[in-house]
């Protein structure tokens, strides 16, 4: 079976019809929420093919985390925060393309290894510090331009926000000025067409594993103004608006229409993400790809929207608007419109494409072969929780029903160790000296305590009963133990969060 595996990054769960029905988004889980509807006639057409999975959680945060998660099928939060892939790692495109990729591709495919390729607009992925994902597929594209790619140096005049002439992001309204020219020079206008060219010309390769990578809608929010006209009339004459919020409590920050701007910006980001994946739906539509193609679309975590008085990310717990996220999975005869409740997260990415190829699973790995789920609704089982954090700080542990952000038991967050031979690049931890292929690590974890919510009554976790609830938090905690325990997570893990 064929596997197209496509990740759109920040996006919201409640931004895709699938979960909302096309309701308002205030009438969803959170009165906090913006009161227009976010049309995705593309992404419901992935829903029509698939299966929606209503349960499904992220894993390590933030981006590259997430992308590690994916590529190895391991939760990197509990070793390490951001980093590239290590030789050890066993990453997802060696397994399905061979230990040497570069090779002669027909002998590649003689030998019996499966042709992949690597499409991304994500500086992330190629950026010191984090830049080797692409190097066990067969083939890669990166489009360049977003956010601070250094890649233009030209003089010449071009707009940017006078509020981030003297920031990083001036880089991206340099690089936009050579290139942008209409919606379609967008860089997930590109990403997606790029992915439609390459199956057009791949397509009857067997097995073929796809991974498509779409940065948007992540920040910048700079759409095209005629799609953001759709959720604020105002356009860009907005007082002092930038491309990218705040990631702070947003009363004090701004005013109330520069908050709106920057949620309709993002609604028409996502419109604008949700168009040209229809580029690529229509490629496999032409080619008759549904038959023997395993397509999952997904993204690495939220952002918050307005919810808990916040904008942004990277702030405190990882709440429903940050971890649970959107995932779709189109198998070519099981689940055909229809919903699952079983708990997922991104690793299973990494079990389910492997599984599908038809290549062997190595051990140790967190994630879920999905495609039982799939096949056999009430049957199958995955995991009875979903585990998730950022490195050093709090971990979240959910069954679906109640949800622990369980916090570090002190101030100094000790002991913490990073694991493995990279630096803390896009991290702010304080690293030691390696000994013993680790790293002692200092993180300012986030100043809210131990956070528990019944998601059943309260679904955007706004109440915190951690306090009202003593019995339910030690059995969520104890479960969080056990848990830790049976993934063999470094054990300083369970002394700095005090279980």
């Amino acid at each position: 079976m064929n596997v197209i595996v496509i990740v759109c990054d920040t996006l919201r769960r409640d931004h895709c019809a699938a979960y909302t029905g096309g309701r308002p988004l205030n009438e969803c889980w959170s009165a906090e929420a913006p009161p227009w509807a976010v049309p995705t006639p593309n992404m419901d057409r992935l829903a029509a093919r698939g299966t929606v999975f209503d349960n499904c959680w992220s894993g390590s945060y933030p981006t590259m985390p997430a992308r590690r998660d994916i590529h190895t099928g391991r939760l990197e939060f509990l070793e390490r925060g951001w980093g590239p892939l290590e030789d050890d790692d066993l990453d997802l495109a060696r397994r399905i393309s061979g230990p040497n990729p570069t090779r002669s591709v027909q002998k590649m495919v003689e030998d019996g290894w499966s042709v992949s390729s690597f499409i991304a607009d994500n500086q992330n992925f190629w950026c010191q510090g984090s830049g080797n994902y692409h190097m066990g597929f067969t083939g890669f594209e990166f489009i360049r331009g977003n956010q601070e790619d250094p890649w233009h140096t030209d003089p010449a005049p071009f707009f940017v926000p006078e509020s981030e002439r003297a920031s990083k992001l001036e880089r991206y309204f340099r690089n936009i000025a050579r290139y942008r020219r209409g919606e379609e020079d967008e860089t997930c206008a590109q990403v997606f067409r790029h992915a439609a060219r390459w199956l057009e010309r791949n397509h009857t390769y067997k097995d073929f594993f796809l991974y498509v990578d779409s940065f948007a809608p992540h920040e910048p929010w700079d759409p095209p103004e005629g799609l953001l006209q759709r959720f604020d009339p105002k356009g860009y004459a907005v007082e002092g608006w930038k491309s990218h919020p705040p990631y702070v409590p947003w009363r004090g920050q701004m005013n109330e229409e520069q908050f709106n701007s920057f949620r309709a910006r993002y609604a028409a980001k996502v419109a604008l993400v949700d168009r040209w994946l229809g580029r690529l739906i229509d490629a496999i539509d032409m080619l008759d790809l549904w038959k023997n193609t395993l397509v999952i679309f997904t993204t690495d975590h939220g952002t918050f929207n307005g919810d808990h008085g916040r904008i942004g990310k990277n702030q405190t717990h990882l709440h429903d608007a940050l971890g649970r996220i959107p995932f779709l999975v189109c198998h070519p005869r099981f689940g055909h419109g229809e919903r699952r409740a079983q708990l997922a997260q991104l690793v299973d990415v990494y079990t389910t494409t492997l599984a599908a190829v038809g290549k062997p699973i190595p051990p140790d790995r967190h994630g879920v072969n999905l495609l039982p789920v799939l096949e056999e609704p009430s049957a199958a089982t995955t995991r009875d929780y979903a585990l998730l954090g950022v490195f050093g700080n709090t971990v979240t542990f959910t069954d679906g029903e109640w949800i622990l952000h369980q916090a570090p038991k002190t101030k100094e967050n000790q002991p913490l160790y990073w694991h493995g031979m990279g630096l803390a690049r896009f991290s702010r931890a304080e690293l030691g000296p390696v000994v013993a292929g680790r790293r002692t690590a200092k993180v300012n974890s986030f100043s809210t305590p131990t956070w528990l919510s019944d998601k059943r009554s309260d679904p955007n976790e706004l109440t915190n009963l951690a306090q009202s609830q003593p019995k339910k938090l030690r059995e969520m905690q104890a479960a969080l133990r056990e848990t830790l325990l049976k993934i063999n997570a470094p054990k300083e893990q369970l002394e700095r969060l005090g279980i």
